[in-house]
């Protein structure tokens, strides 16, 4: 039957599935946190993928995810291992907060070190355990609170194997983004394991949209990749738009917003976006579109402060045939489902850092990337 799969000093035998807890500290009534696995070790030779949820605590998107494709993986038609990981920031998680105890991001704390702070003993654990035996990553996000992203796959820019893999997993857009120093995505690229960033969805929140696109996708990339039965990967899915430019909106005052276009909105340059007023609906001002494209994160907030980013627009080629295309997977999803509540709106992860310096990830930034040796 071949080689177990071992971590943490367990083994796990061909062709069988095990859940794993990897001990990372304690919490503060003195219980034990730890890293919760759920390694599937295929019956025959493959790769080994990585599916990560709740890097940041509160992006609980991606967890429904894995919890829908945990019951949909058989180890006895699986070619390889797949390493499931629904609530990394186990911290964060617990207390619904994007951060750790110790307010560090975990997503900026990578390697980390055994020795260090808890965030970055808790990277350091994920990094020896799950990137360091893996092939291919998969790392789930979805926006900050009171912000909603249209789910979009971010990848290093000019990397054509994870352009192939991010077009089979035909979430709407593909974003071509700059790496961030500490994060997961930099440190998978430095050491050559190519990953995946599925943006999707609200903080805090669940909806069917997000969580059918996150969940189809990493079943037709596992599938492409041989891991799974069949091939099908791309039947009946739309491509993908890309884009390697993407623009912040802000208010132009604060006030009271009135919304007129939503993430998967296709925009032109000049188009109104929303109107903001003061709490009498005086002094009303236009938020305007500066690029043609598609609308790809908004803020779900209607009060404002002067200078809050609103919109996130990625730029696109034929903004109107990519909404189009959008709207086609909206409505195949839906079509499938039983009725259930709208979903809500949509927007961003890294938008916190992005606010306080007025940052814009632009073609510049993209190209500065893709030229910076790692």
């Amino acid at each position: 039957m071949g080689h177990a799969f071992e971590i943490g000093g367990i083994a796990v035998a061909r062709g069988t599935r095990q859940r794993i807890a990897l001990p990372i500290s304690h919490t503060l009534t003195g219980l034990s946190a730890n890293l919760m696995l759920e390694v599937v070790h295929g019956a025959t030779d493959g790769p080994t993928v990585f599916v990560s949820a709740a890097i940041h605590g509160d992006e609980i998107a991606g967890t429904a995810i894995i919890q829908r494709l945990i019951p949909r993986i058989d180890a006895a038609q699986l070619a390889g291992t797949i390493i499931l990981a629904p609530a990394v920031n186990i911290y964060g998680f617990i207390a619904q907060s994007r951060y750790l105890p110790d307010r560090r991001d975990l997503n900026r704390s990578f390697p980390g070190n055994p020795n260090g702070s808890l965030a970055s003993q808790l990277a350091h654990c994920f990094f020896e355990n799950v990137i360091c035996r893996s092939t291919l990553g998969i790392d789930l996000h979805s926006a900050a609170v009171h912000r909603y992203n249209l789910p979009q796959v971010r990848i290093a820019a000019g990397d054509e194997r994870l352009i192939e893999l991010a077009t089979v997993f035909g979430a709407p857009i593909i974003i071509e983004s700059p790496l961030r120093e500490g994060s997961m995505r930099q440190l998978a690229h430095e050491r050559g394991t190519p990953m995946l960033l599925l943006e999707a969805g609200e903080a805090l929140r669940f909806d069917r949209f997000s969580t059918e696109v996150g969940t189809r996708g990493v079943l037709r990339v596992l599938a492409h990749i041989g891991m799974l039965p069949g091939d099908d990967a791309m039947a009946n899915v739309p491509a993908p738009s890309r884009s390697n430019r993407t623009r912040w909106v802000r208010a132009p005052r604060g006030g009271v917003s009135h919304r007129l276009r939503k993430s998967g909105d296709s925009v032109t340059r000049g188009e109104v976006l929303a109107r903001v007023g003061g709490v009498f609906g005086e002094d009303c001002r236009d938020v305007i579109s500066p690029i043609d494209g598609i609308v790809i994160g908004h803020a779900t907030l209607p009060v404002v402060y002067q200078g809050d980013a609103m919109f996130h627009i990625a730029e696109v080629e034929h903004p109107e045939r990519a909404g189009e295309r959008i709207a086609s997977l909206d409505f195949a999803i839906h079509a499938k489902e039983p009725a259930g509540p709208a979903r809500p709106l949509m927007d961003e992860d890294e938008v916190e850092e992005m606010e306080a310096d007025g940052e814009d990830t632009d073609a510049e930034a993209s190209a500065k990337a893709a030229r910076t040796p790692l």
